[in-house]
C-alpha cells in the first residue's frame, strides 16, 4: 500500500486509476483523429483539442467516482461493477448533450465524442477484465501468515479478504489450528506454513503475548527476509480508522502522529475561513427561501442554536436551521435523532437530506469556533455519557470540530453509543494524520457524500 495525504491506498487502485485515465485519454483522442481526419492536428493544436480530452478525461473519472467504480467495497457482485461500466458512457452523453447545447465550443465538434464514448466503453470493459487476471497472478499477489486467534485476529482476516486490491492472500493464521493453542503448537504452525507456502509477511495479532508469541521464531524469520509487523497497524492501514479496544496510551504517546506545528494549524484555519466566507457568498440566494419554507411549514423559529462541546473542551453555540418542531425534546429530553424521526418537519427531512440545514455553521466556522474539516460537535450531555462508555473519547476534543470530517464521509449518521465508538475510531484515526491534503480529500469527498445524500438523518 502506498500512503497520499496520509491515507494508505492499494496500489492496485493507483494502477487501475493512472490505467484508466490514459484509455480514457486515449479513447477521445482517437475519436477525434477518426472524425476529424487530415484536419485532426489543426483541431487538436489549433483549436484546443487537447484541453478539451484532458477536461472530458477528468470528467470521467469524476463520473466513475461518483459510481463508486473506484470503491470496491461498495460493488457486492462483478455484475454490479460492469453494470455501472455500462451506466458511464450513458451518464456521460447526458453530460456532453448538455454541454454542447449550453457551451458548444467547449467540445471537440462533430462526431468526435461521440465516437470517443463508443471507444471508451469498450475499452473499458476489457481494461478491466485485463486488470481482474492480471492482479491474480501469483507473481503479485503477498502471501501473509495472520499471527493470532482472538477477534482481533478475525477482523484483520476478514478485512484482508475482504479487500482484494490490497494483493494480498491469506496463506493460513493461528485460528486453523487444531488442538490447544501454546508458544510450541504456534511455533510449529507458523513454521510449517512459512516454509511450505512461501509467506512473505507475517502480522501479529495476539491478544496476550506473554507466553504464546513464538519471539525466536519470528525473528529466524525475519533474519530470512520475511517482514513481521504489528497488526494495529494494518487493521488502520486497511479500515481508515484506529480501534480503541486494543489501543494503549503508549501507543499514542510514542507512535506516530498526533501531532500539528503552528503553520499547519495557520493553514488550515485560513483554509476553513476562506471556504466558509465563499460558501456563505455563494448560499446567499438560497438562505431567503429556506428560511420562507421553514416559516410556512411549522411555527417556531427560523434558526435553532444549540450547545456543543469544541476544542479543548470549551462550550460554544452551534446554529443551524430549524429542522424539528418547536417542542421536539420538550418531553423527551436531550436524544439522538432516529430514522424516520417524527419530530423532523417536512422541510425539515428535506434540509437534513440535503445539508441545506447546516450552511448557518458557516458562520462558526468563521468565528473559530469550529473548523471546515474535523469530528463532529456533541451536545454536552452526551459528552458525559459517552467519555464513560467509550475509551479515549476525549481525544477528539483536542482540535476544532468539523463541518465535516472523516467519519462522516466514512460512516452512517451515529445514533446509538456503538456509532458513536465507531464513529470516534474514525476521528482518531484523522486527529492522527491530519494534513492539509487530508482536509482537502474530505472535502473532495464530502460533495460526494451530499450529493448522493448518504449519511444523512
Amino acid at each position: 500500500m502506498i500512503r497520499l495525504f496520509n491515507v494508505y491506498y492499494p496500489i492496485r487502485t493507483l494502477v487501475l486509476l493512472i490505467g484508466e485515465a490514459l484509455i480514457v485519454w486515449t479513447s477521445f483522442l482517437l475519436g477525434a483523429v477518426y472524425e476529424f481526419g487530415p484536419d485532426s492536428y489543426l483541431a487538436l493544436n489549433v483549436d484546443g483539442g487537447y484541453y478539451k480530452i484532458f477536461g472530458l478525461t477528468v470528467l470521467v473519472l469524476l463520473c466513475s467516482h461518483g459510481l463508486d467504480l473506484y470503491d470496491t467495497a461498495r460493488l457486492n457482485t462483478k455484475g454490479e461493477l460492469y453494470f455501472r461500466l455500462l451506466m458511464l458512457p450513458g451518464v456521460m452523453a447526458f453530460i456532453l448533450a448538455g454541454v454542447a447545447w449550453v457551451k458548444p465550443n467547449y467540445l471537440l465538434g462533430g462526431g468526435s465524442s461521440t465516437v470517443g464514448l463508443i471507444i471508451l466503453t469498450v475499452a473499458l470493459i476489457g481494461w478491466r477484465l485485463a486488470f481482474t487476471w492480471l492482479v491474480r497472478l501469483p507473481i503479485l499477489v503477498e502471501r501473509v501468515y495472520v499471527l493470532g486467534t482472538g477477534e482481533r485476529a478475525q477482523r484483520l482476516v476478514q478485512g484482508l479478504r475482504q479487500n482484494p486490491e490490497i494483493g494480498v492472500e491469506i496463506a493460513s493464521w493461528t485460528g486453523k489450528m487444531e488442538g490447544a493453542i501454546t508458544r510450541e503448537s504456534v511455533a510449529a504452525h507458523l513454521m510449517e506454513v512459512a516454509h511450505k507456502q512461501k509467506v512473505h509477511r507475517v502480522i501479529v495479532a495476539m491478544p496476550d503475548r506473554r507466553g504464546t508469541i513464538p519471539m525466536q521464531e519470528l525473528l529466524d524469520l525475519r533474519m530470512h527476509g520475511v517482514k513481521i509487523e504489528e497488526a494495529t497497524s494494518w487493521l488502520e492501514k486497511i479500515s481508515g480508522k484506529i480501534e480503541v479496544e486494543n489501543l494503549y496510551p503508549s501507543w499514542m504517546v510514542f507512535g506516530e502522529g498526533f501531532r500539528r506545528s503552528d503553520l499547519f494549524i495557520a493553514i488550515r484555519r485560513t483554509l476553513s475561513f476562506v471556504i466558509s466566507l465563499i460558501g456563505l457568498i455563494l448560499a446567499l440566494p438560497l438562505m431567503p427561501l429556506i428560511m420562507l419554507a421553514i416559516r410556512f411549514d411549522s411555527q417556531g423559529p427560523v434558526f435553532y442554536t444549540q450547545t456543543r462541546v469544541g476544542k479543548n473542551g470549551r462550550l460554544f453555540k452551534v446554529v443551524k436551521f430549524r429542522t424539528m418542531r418547536q417542542d421536539a425534546e420538550a418531553a423527551s429530553g436531550p436524544k439522538w435523532a432516529g430514522d424516520h424521526d417524527p419530530r423532523v418537519t417536512r422541510v425539515g427531512q428535506f434540509l437534513r437530506s440535503s445539508r441545506l440545514d447546516e450552511i448557518p455553521q458557516l458562520w462558526c466556522v468563521l468565528k473559530g469556533d469550529m473548523a471546515f474539516v474535523g469530528p463532529r460537535p456533541e451536545r454536552p450531555e452526551f459528552i458525559e455519557l459517552l467519555s464513560k462508555e467509550i475509551p479515549y473519547f476525549g481525544v477528539r476534543h483536542m482540535v476544532r470540530p468539523g463541518l465535516t470530517g472523516w467519519a462522516q464521509v466514512k460512516y452512517k449518521y451515529g445514533s446509538t453509543v456503538e456509532d458513536a465508538r465507531e464513529k470516534l475510531q474514525y476521528d482518531l484515526f484523522y486527529i492522527k494524520n491530519a494534513s492539509i491534503g487530508l482536509d482537502l480529500l474530505i472535502m473532495f469527498q464530502t460533495v460526494k457524500t451530499v450529493l448522493l445524500r448518504r449519511g444523512a438523518q
